[in-house]
């Protein structure tokens, strides 16, 4: 992200999702449900897209596009 140029909106980033995953790159489930963490990936865009001025609305369908696609959530 950082030659991208978006290195200085994701200072808070790492320290957001540390410990989600394990050593592995598996998700934690242990440590986090999958749902909660994809509605705060979501939050995260949306701030993201709010900051840069773009269409927040456009991050609304993440958390329930990955929820259908991919932890089995059919609806």
């Amino acid at each position: 992200m950082g030659r991208l140029g978006w290195g200085g909106h994701f200072g808070g980033l790492a320290a957001r999702l540390d410990g989600v995953f394990g050593a592995d790159g598996a998700f934690a489930h242990d440590r986090l449900r999958f749902v909660d963490f994809v509605d705060d990936v979501e939050e995260m865009l949306e701030e993201l897209a709010r900051h840069e001025g773009g269409d927040e609305e456009a991050a609304d369908g993440f958390e329930d596009y990955v929820l259908r696609h991919y932890a089995g959530d059919g609806g």
